[in-house]
């Protein structure tokens, strides 16, 4: 007779690919901006940059204009404050398809968002009314330090006030998903809905 399934009383989720997708370009910002395609994320996501950003070690401001720089010194682009100003503007879109699925958790269930975010987090998550839906939210740029660190998901742990064994983690990442596994926290790479919706009904925590 197989043992009764663990009682999970947590679910720490990831931000963006998961509960908020973005434009799969930015084709028409650089275009009109005399930018090459694909260069505003090429730059603002370079590894060495966005982690200051995502760790707090610069504000998202001072993320904004180091990328701007770094356009104009690459690229001799005179509208890449424009350019950058109106990417940034854009605070995502709320995955409705997402939300719905943990609407039908089960309402003891601690969500907690845990998020590799910058300064932004805030404004954007009241921008999108997501403010209110979390039991707790682990920023990495507040605590210093990002997924996959373990550092981030034992904080994350705290803040759910459970251990391990007891939460369940959704990331599109893999990288972080192996991470939080190794935590012994039983883990789902997002890869779309159905496959969410079978992972938290086969853990007991949606009907």
């Amino acid at each position: 007779m197989s043992s009764p399934p663990v009682k999970y009383k947590a679910l720490l989720i990831d931000l963006d690919g998961v509960i908020r997708q973005w434009n799969p370009s930015d084709e028409n910002i650089e275009v009109s901006c005399d930018l090459p395609i694909g260069s505003i994320r090429q730059v603002a996501f370079d590894p060495p940059l966005v982690e200051l950003a995502i760790t707090g070690q610069i504000t998202d401001e001072e993320w904004h204009s180091r990328t701007v720089e770094t356009l104009r010194q690459r690229f001799g682009a005179p509208n890449a404050h424009k350019a950058v100003a109106r990417w940034a503007s854009f605070p995502g879109k709320v995955d409705t398809k997402t939300l719905d699925i943990l609407d039908r958790c089960s309402p003891s269930l601690r969500t907690v968002l845990v998020t590799n975010a910058t300064s932004k987090l805030a404004c954007d998550l009241l921008e999108l009314g997501l403010t209110e839906r979390f039991f707790a939210v682990v920023n990495a740029s507040e605590v210093g330090v990002s997924k996959p660190s373990q550092e981030i998901f034992h904080i994350a742990l705290q803040r759910a006030e459970v251990c391990a064994e007891q939460a369940l983690f959704i990331d599109d990442s893999l990288r972080n998903v192996e991470a939080a596994s190794a935590l012994n926290i039983c883990s789902h790479q997002f890869t779309g809905h159905d496959a969410m919706t079978a992972f938290l009904r086969k853990n007991g925590v949606l009907d």
